[in-house]
């Protein structure tokens, strides 16, 4: 049975995946929209957050290690070949976007923002079918 935790926080990232594509809808003008620029913005956060958390539950739950930070925990996943490097480094520069955009909000460049929104959100996508492809097999056996 797969973890209700991975499951709910799968769920998070694709509702929060959905509002950004509501909110963009394919049209770079709409980051100007102070209004959906935040529901983007808050969006890609709830997904990192998330994403996280995915991360933690697992490490802990597989006794990987005791991370330091966030990155570690898609550092000890990837190690553990749960998940690929390059899903980890995807991971942990979208961790970096988000740091950015909770502790620096007037340094965020909407065209980085455009740039995850266009070629990005996908990540979101594989990291966690990876995540679900991993627990599901751990619980297999």
């Amino acid at each position: 049975m797969k973890s209700d935790v991975i499951l709910n926080k799968a769920s998070t990232i694709e509702r929060c995946l959905r509002r950004i594509n509501e909110e963009y809808e394919h049209n770079p003008k709409n980051l100007e929209n102070f209004t959906k620029q935040d529901a983007i913005l808050l969006n890609i956060q709830r997904a990192c957050e998330a994403s996280i958390d995915i991360a933690m539950h697992m490490v802990a739950q597989n006794k990987l290690g005791i991370p330091q930070n966030s990155r570690d925990a898609f550092e000890f996943l990837a190690k553990n070949n749960y998940i690929t490097e390059e899903v980890s480094f995807m991971m942990k520069s979208m961790v970096g976007f988000r740091n950015i955009a909770v502790h620096d909000y007037q340094d965020i460049n909407l065209e980085i923002v455009q740039a995850i929104i266009e070629k990005h959100l996908s990540d979101f996508k594989l990291y966690v079918k990876q995540a679900l492809q991993v627990n599901s097999d751990i619980n297999q056996k």
